[in-house]
């Protein structure tokens, strides 16, 4: 990688030479803008998701999403002190990625129609799939999606999960909002809601470490939706959301995105894809 970074650097300066000063200015801020070339990186991640986004006080991020934004940054020449970590919410991804706040964001990021107005996506790098955790004690009462009628769900702000029950399969739901996944889990347990539904991936997380505190959850098993997990970026760096699908392939490839998701869900009894997805497209 930095082999090609030293090419397109001696690339770019030839280029500026011909095209004279006013030319080399917007080709010098592009380049500079471009996550392909930069030195530095500052990648939105999740703070409150176990397994795949988490940090507990002021310890290190940790979990899935964190050990593949790390890949991704490496691949793209950027490691150790030079990737820096900043928390980011459902609500709050686009705005940051748009204002300059984060380069990129690895934050089980689903892809949709809607926030890709906003900002461009990489990859995904995984797809995981919508379900639904409840405590033990309610399984045989909520088997599927169509139960949660009249009963208690958690709706975390800025995230499209809970629409995706009540609104596009018009389930009534009773919502009981949220900043984070964390927060939904203590209602859960504490019986403040009924379920908790979102990606797979997050509820593998959430039923482990409710059992490590010694509170049962389930999940039901009944998944209803596709959930692409993108890498966020800014829509007019096309040059670094191509390197990232270069990185994404490249850690299918040698074995390293299998060993992460083996790491972080091996003994959560999900079925889990250990092939590339196909990529959505950077243009």
């Amino acid at each position: 990688m930095v082999e090609v970074r030293a090419r397109r650097t001696a690339a770019a300066a030839a280029a500026l030479t011909m095209l004279g000063p006013a030319a080399a200015c917007g080709l010098a801020d592009a380049g500079e803008t471009s996550v392909a070339t930069k030195d530095r990186l500052v990648i939105g991640v999740n703070a409150d998701q176990p397994g795949v986004g988490e940090r507990e006080g002021d310890g290190p991020y940790k979990g899935f999403d964190i050990d593949v934004a790390k890949a991704i940054a490496g691949r793209l020449g950027v490691a150790g002190k030079n990737v820096a970590f900043k928390r980011v919410y459902s609500a709050t991804r686009e705005k940051m990625l748009q204002e300059g706040e984060v380069d990129l964001v690895v934050a089980s990021y689903s892809v949709t129609p809607e926030r890709k107005v906003k900002v461009a996506f990489a990859g995904p790098y995984y797809v995981a799939h919508q379900d639904v955790l409840v405590r033990a004690s309610d399984a045989g009462k909520i088997r599927s999606i169509h139960d949660l009628k009249g009963r208690r769900l958690c709706k975390v702000r800025g995230s499209v999960s809970f629409p995706r029950i009540h609104d596009e399969q018009g389930v009534a739901a009773l919502p009981v909002e949220e900043d984070g996944y964390s927060a939904c889990l203590t209602d859960l347990v504490e019986n403040r809601l009924d379920a908790v539904s979102t990606d797979d991936l997050i509820l593998a997380g959430l039923a482990g470490k409710a059992a490590a505190n010694g509170r049962k959850l389930t999940i039901v098993n009944a998944s209803f939706t596709d959930e692409p997990y993108g890498v966020g970026i800014r829509r007019s760096d096309v040059d670094g959301c191509e390197a990232v699908n270069k990185a994404i392939t490249g850690l299918y490839q040698d074995g390293t995105m299998p060993q992460l998701l083996k790491r972080w869900f091996g003994n959560t009894g999900l079925k889990l894809t250990t092939t590339v997805p196909q990529f959505e497209g950077c243009v």
